[in-house]
């Protein structure tokens, strides 16, 4: 079985594109009154709404668990049993990676119950992108999607004032880390990478997600901007074999203005490196391990933060064994 390194190579490059305008409206007019007014709240400096409430990371938070729920649906209807045990997967294997897109409907009914319950109309699923060409590709994307399930809730933690929301989605993000853990170990890598997983803010974890959205139902899509895309040109291959710590990385995007590279990683004090970003190209800190988020930004903050106020362009994913 190819190892984890060598399947994600195939898909990680793919997670940083921009969404689609969107499609035509799908929801009542009171609903879509509403979603006009939240999108009039959107502060063109940060590429967020301003005032962002509990509901409000419900509802984000509900995106993305919509989005998992549908790749799980497509991918299993696409691709036989057998296509998976050919990658080395054992039945029972084959039956708990099933159980997983089972858990993601779960959560979806769930935040869909909570949002509705509190007057708001649940944002609905989207048209997705998700690119299948192989089982291969689909057990790949399916590692980084859990991953970065886990970094968006962690990331959203501390702006949740509600103690009990906050219960809801620890009790969430736990189920994303036994996803995340569960596929590492069926791909044969190493179940446990580091010992911290790595936060990420919301306009960094919609732009991963928005590579996957083809186009929303009117008033379901969020008012976030995405980041502009970063892609890894040297190594090649995104992913296929992690560049070593001290290596030059290459990368492109149609941001400008970057003087930095920052890397996020969950054991890293502060949450990020930084490393000067000339000629196209960066350094590779030392001590990154398991999932890294590559951004370009402006600035190289001491204590390590990095912001939406001087991010310009990414994440990229990049897998440190």
């Amino acid at each position: 079985m190819p190892s984890f390194r060598q399947i994600v190579g195939a898909v990680v490059t793919g997670l940083a594109m921009v969404a689609a305008a969107p499609a035509g409206p799908r929801i009542s007019a009171r609903s879509l009154k509403m979603y006009n007014a939240y999108e009039r709240r959107q502060n063109p400096a940060t590429g967020l709404p301003d005032g962002l409430t509990d509901i409000d990371v419900l509802q984000f938070a509900l995106t993305l668990e919509n989005l998992e729920t549908a790749f799980y649906q497509q991918g299993f209807a696409m691709f036989p049993d057998s296509d998976f045990a050919a990658l080395g997967l054992a039945p029972e294997d084959i039956t708990n990676l099933k159980s997983i897109g089972g858990t993601e409907a779960t959560h979806v009914t769930t935040l869909t119950s909570a949002v509705a319950g509190a007057g708001i109309q649940p944002v609905l699923p989207c048209k997705y992108k998700f690119g299948f060409t192989d089982a291969t590709a689909m057990v790949a994307t399916a590692g980084i999607l859990e991953n970065v399930g886990v970094s968006a809730y962690l990331g959203a933690a501390p702006i949740v004032k509600s103690a009990a929301i906050l219960g809801t989605a620890a009790s969430i993000v736990t189920v994303e880390a036994r996803h995340q853990t569960f596929i590492r170990v069926a791909s044969k890598a190493v179940a446990i990478p580091s010992a911290f997983d790595t936060p990420l803010g919301i306009r960094n974890v919609f732009t991963l997600a928005a590579g996957f959205i083809e186009s929303c139902p009117e008033g379901s899509n969020l008012a976030i901007t995405p980041f502009p895309a970063l892609t890894m040109t040297t190594p090649a291959a995104a992913g296929a074999a992690a560049p070593a710590a001290g290596s030059t990385i290459k990368v492109t995007s149609t941001a400008t203005g970057a003087t930095q590279c920052a890397f996020s990683n969950g054991g890293i004090p502060g949450g990020t490196a930084f490393a000067p970003f000339t000629d196209g190209g960066c350094e590779v800190p030392q001590n990154l391990a398991g999932f890294t988020y590559v951004n370009l930004a402006s600035d190289a903050p001491g204590d390590g933060v990095l912001t939406d106020a001087i991010t310009l362009a990414g994440p990229m994913v990049m897998i440190v064994s």
